[in-house]
């Protein structure tokens, strides 16, 4: 069995509840995708507890590449706000779990998500949609384990190494972290009108304490991704981790809110994604002069679709993959650059250029078009759009 190791007391209890209920072979498998941790403890707390086949692999190129990138190049937000941090990277995880299952021949998968978020329907839409007749054990939907004292008693009794910090109760929240953001959930942010401490926000400062000085950053686009910060190529990863240090230092990229859980009930959550608020303003800008009026349209009437496909976790879906094909479509002129002033928790668009530009300053001026545009065409065009209130209006309808 495989099973989506984070190293943490919740997956480390897992992994002596499924050799000793299930009697398996257990084999841990541990992605970095950016969280900032080190990872090597996790490979050794996993063979102290008698795991032989042990993985540890660096998906942050490919998190981004493959996932953060195509995501942004459909502006998607759900709910207005939530940029998907914790969403777009359980799909990468599931994939691997998949590959993973099949290299070791095993027959089932198993994750740590509990029984009432959205995380156990991320990864297990993703393990079926890719290995249709995978077995998944999911522990919180079995054990009676149901508290963190109750963890941490289990731990206890059989040897598995407990943070300090967990046997005093730990944390007042739970927090989740990949290249793209920081969630925090759970304990002290169950009440929507608390409002949290300072303290709680690890990668940017607080907007009142930010330099007092605007910083510009110039970002060069390639259909509808960023190549370079400030014309200095990068890797996909190298360019949110370079955004991601831009935007914390200048406060950009909180957000508190409640949105509502695909199982039905309605969650608090803080994040942190400074990379990612530069990114969808600078996308939005280089797309602003580059794509046509009516496909702008289109892919933001499609893009709340998009993210609630994200959001729920079917990324592998064939209408997502639908969507990704038309929405990278009309990313083939999204180039040039696109130049953001960050000062104090805000991104404001300082000036845009491309050689795929669709502005005309020569039609668009309110100066002398020299014949450009014949402003006396309006009158028939309004007449025309007018038609259908006219004909309504002279019934008597309002």
């Amino acid at each position: 069995m495989v099973l989506a190791y984070s190293g943490g007391l919740d997956t480390s209890v897992i992994v002596k509840w499924l050799q000793d209920e299930y009697g398996c072979e257990v084999i841990t498998f541990t992605a970095d995708i950016g969280q900032g941790e080190e990872l090597e403890p996790a490979r050794k707390k996993a063979r102290k507890m008698g795991v032989k086949k042990i993985f540890v692999e660096d998906l942050r190129e490919e998190f981004v590449r493959d996932f953060v990138f195509p995501m942004f190049r459909a502006n998607a937000v759900y709910e207005g706000e939530y940029l998907l941090g914790t969403s777009i990277a359980r799909p990468l995880i599931a994939q691997n779990l998949v590959k993973i299952a099949r290299r070791t021949k095993a027959d089932a998968i198993a994750h740590g998500a509990t029984g009432k978020g959205n995380d156990q329907v991320r990864f297990e839409l993703g393990a079926y949609a890719l290995m249709p007749d995978v077995k998944i054990i999911a522990p919180w939907r079995e054990w009676d384990l149901l508290s963190r004292e109750k963890l941490v008693a289990y731990a206890q009794k059989h040897g598995i190494a407990v943070d300090f910090k967990k046997k005093k109760g730990g944390a007042p929240y739970s927090m989740d972290a990949n290249l793209l953001h920081i969630s925090y959930e759970g304990g002290v942010l169950e009440d929507p009108e608390y409002e949290p401490e300072e303290s709680m926000w690890r990668i940017t400062v607080p907007p009142e304490k930010a330099p007092a000085r605007p910083e510009y950053v110039d970002l060069t686009y390639r259909r509808g991704d960023i190549v370079a910060v400030n014309a200095k190529k990068l890797s996909p990863s190298k360019v949110l981790t370079e955004l991601n240090r831009l935007g914390g230092r200048h406060g950009i990229g909180r957000l508190d809110m409640v949105e509502n859980r695909y199982v039905g009930m309605k969650s608090r959550g803080c994040y942190e994604t400074p990379g990612g608020a530069i990114m969808l303003k600078a996308h939005r800008a280089i797309e602003s002069i580059t794509l046509d009026r009516e496909v702008l349209a289109l892919k933001d009437d499609l893009m709340p679709r998009y993210a609630r496909l994200v959001y729920n976790g079917y990324w592998f879906s064939p209408e997502r993959r639908l969507l990704q094909k038309l929405i990278d479509e009309s990313q083939r002129e999204v180039n040039g650059t696109v130049r953001l002033k960050l000062y104090k928790g805000t991104v404001l668009v300082s000036g845009r250029a491309s050689r795929d530009s669709l502005f005309d300053p020569s039609i668009a001026t309110f100066e002398d078009d020299k014949g450009a545009y014949n402003q006396a065409d309006a009158a028939g065009f309004i007449r025309l759009n007018a038609l259908r209130m006219r004909i309504a209006a002279k019934r008597g309808r309002k």
